[in-house]
């Protein structure tokens, strides 16, 4: 059914917009990367925060970290990621696939600052092995996402450091 709504969401609103599945998963930024032939950086990964008692979906580039300091500023307390049934059962869309297209549940979407390095970028598409090629404006616009600066600013490090929560490759708590 994911896959099918976010199909129908790309009918609808960018009919020219094509949904590419994949013989092979693309659930993790770097096989995502991978089977898309771009750098980590322009798989935009969404990741869904608890931050109170508000849900919201982050769209940020694939290498970018949350930073909890600039969330709690930006959002207002404490983020804390969902596990992957609540993800689910929220977005419609399994961990790997989730996306800010064909929402199961109207959410708040924020699009960080990060992915404005590219001009297009890679999120998934519902499936763990579909995702679209989009630019970062024409995505934001599509979902009505307001832009935020929530992202550690230096490249991401092999461990995350205490300010930071340390989602895997496609936004899910590890």
């Amino acid at each position: 059914m994911s896959l099918q709504s976010v199909k129908a969401f790309f009918a609808e609103h960018a009919p020219d917009i094509e949904v590419i599945e994949t013989p092979t998963s693309s659930a993790t930024v770097a096989l995502a990367a991978e089977a898309h032939g771009v750098e980590p950086g322009q798989i935009a990964k969404t990741i869904c925060l608890r931050v109170g008692d508000r849900i919201l979906l982050v769209v940020a580039r694939g290498d970018a970290r949350i930073d909890n300091r600039k969330t709690r500023e930006a959002f207002g307390g404490k983020p804390r990621m969902l596990d992957a049934g609540q993800v689910a059962e929220i977005t419609g869309h399994p961990v790997g696939g989730v996306c800010p297209f064909g929402l199961a549940t109207r959410l708040p979407v924020y699009c960080d600052v990060s992915l404005r390095a590219y001009e297009q970028v890679v999120p998934a598409a519902g499936a763990t092995n579909a995702a679209v090629r989009i630019g970062v404006e024409r995505m934001a616009t599509l979902v009505g996402a307001e832009w935020c600066d929530i992202c550690q600013d230096a490249a991401p490090s092999s461990s995350a450091g205490p300010n930071s929560v340390a989602p895997d490759d496609r936004g899910h708590a590890r």
